[in-house]
């Protein structure tokens, strides 16, 4: 039965016989008499087709349902409607009123699937409507987050320009306080001017007696080669160089000296100015002299590196253009004794600076800047990188703390544990010539050094640099100096 029933609704005979009644009815004057005779009965025979496959599936039902299934619909519907169809002679519905019916149900139908199509398009279109006003919704839900964002922007830059403003203020108020300390440092330097103005004396008498003793050498070298009969036995017989020595070889010995006294007044003057500057703002002694030293420290390495760099670029500069009896290293040398105004310490000084502020061996209170000491870490860089000119350079000992107590390296400061044997912390590091201590540092030694230096950070000094002490030991058998005898103060 479903497929009978499958078979009928696919079919669509139903439709087909409107369509065919509709095509009847509109062509119904235009066809002849035998044409419209011919449409009826093509209309009642497909009329009977459906009826016959409706009957068929009438009887396919009743067969489904067993004997008994079905007989009271049968009864009370397909009975009596047969017997109206063939034994009533008229039915109280005439055929034009059947049509009527039939026609006002077809036009019914017709209305409601236009009144749905209708609605449906009404509805596409209320939901496109809805769609577009959704997106606008969006848009301007989207916008209202970009104003929030752009709100919130400016309230943050407003805030940031109200906190620049006062770190600004502090900064100048701290420059001010700079610029005071740093009038103050310069009037106490021209009150020792007439000290620099005496040694600046001796080093001229040094370089007169120097120059005397370059005649004499000459002198003797002449007397050697007039009186020795084969010209290259004497040259290889004579302890004098036939070339003449450059300005950086003759006045070795004098800058020697006077940067080791330049590094002791460092020690003894400067660092005492600073460690007193530092102390308004901390009032942890140890804490200063860390941040003092440590300032030493980052000044060699800042001063050698910009010795190495400063160095490459004369070497290039000079080595295409280089003639004359000197080597290349020698002329390099000689220039930069001549041109040490053209370091630029500015840069060091910036770099020492920023090394300090993220060095975790030091702490300080934040109203304090590294800035209060630049004056004290020009100086040290300018003393560190005229040390790499020497032959050979001075440069600092390797310090760090927690590190075994030696007495050739450093001496202990008062307030030490003069029985431990490690060392704290370190007030001024150590000067070396090569491997021997020419000045020694100053260090504090207390019991529990180890444990206090590992609680207070866990990485040694990151530099192997520092600088003079009080206590001055001479590196090799040289003849004194009055520089050299001046540091002996210390």
């Amino acid at each position: 039965m479903a497929d009978t029933l499958r078979r009928l609704v696919n079919s669509s005979s139903y439709s087909v016989l409107q369509d065919k009644l509709e095509a009847w009815y509109k062509d119904y004057h235009v066809f002849s008499c035998d044409q419209n005779l011919n449409r009826c009965c093509e209309l009642v025979e497909l009329t009977s087709k459906i009826q016959g496959q409706l009957f068929t599936i009438l009887n396919l039902t009743a067969q489904e349902g067993g004997h008994y299934s079905g007989v009271d619909t049968l009864k009370s519907r397909l009975l009596p409607w047969l017997g109206s169809c063939f034994t009533i002679a008229a039915s109280s519905v005439s055929a034009d009123t059947s049509l009527s019916l039939i026609q006002e149900s077809v036009e019914k139908d017709r209305k409601i699937r236009e009144l749905s199509s209708a609605h449906e398009s009404d509805m596409q279109t209320i939901e496109d409507r809805l769609c577009s006003t959704r997106m606008e919704l969006d848009s301007v839900k989207q916008e209202l987050a970009d104003t929030q964002i752009e709100l919130d922007s400016t309230k943050n830059k407003s805030a940031t320009t109200l906190l620049a403003t006062e770190d600004e203020i502090l900064h100048l108020k701290a420059e001010l306080r700079v610029a005071q300390d740093q009038v103050d440092l310069y009037k106490r330097k021209l009150d020792v001017l007439d000290d620099y103005e005496r040694q600046i004396r001796i080093l001229r008498d040094e370089v007169s007696f120097l120059t005397a003793e370059k005649t004499v050498l000459q002198e003797r070298l002449v007397r050697s080669r007039s009186s020795s009969p084969l010209p290259r036995r004497s040259r290889s017989v004579s302890p004098v160089r036939g070339e003449s020595p450059t300005r950086a070889q003759l006045t070795s010995s004098s800058r020697h000296a006077r940067l080791v006294s330049r590094f002791s007044d460092l020690y003894a003057t400067e660092r005492l100015d600073s460690q007193s500057l530092l102390r308004r703002y901390i009032d942890d002694l140890e804490t200063v002299q860390r941040i003092l030293f440590i300032a030493v420290v980052e000044s060699f390495q800042a001063a050698k590196l910009a010795y190495r760099q400063f160095k490459a670029r004369v070497r290039k500069t000079l080595s295409s253009t280089h003639i004359g009896p000197e080597s290349l290293e020698d002329a390099v040398v000689d220039y930069i004794v001549r041109n040490l105004d053209l370091y630029d310490v500015q840069t060091s000084v910036n770099d020492v600076i920023n090394a300090m502020n993220v060095n975790p061996r030091i702490s300080f209170p934040p109203e304090v800047d590294f800035v209060l000491i630049s004056s004290f870490i020009r100086e040290a860089c300018r003393i560190a990188f005229a040390m790499q000119t020497l032959d050979p350079p001075l440069d600092l000992a390797f310090s760090s703390d927690g590190e075994l107590y030696s007495d050739v390296k450093y001496r202990r400061s008062f307030d030490s544990e003069f029985t431990a044997p490690l060392v704290a912390y370190h007030v001024w590091p150590a000067l070396l010539e090569g491997d021997t201590v020419i000045l020694k540092g100053e260090a504090v030694t207390r019991r529990g050094a180890l444990w206090r230096s590992r609680s207070r950070s866990s990485s040694p000094v990151r530099s192997r640099s520092g600088s003079p002490s009080r206590t001055f030991m001479p590196s090799r058998s040289r003849s004194p100096s009055p520089g050299r005898l001046s540091s002996s103060r210390l």
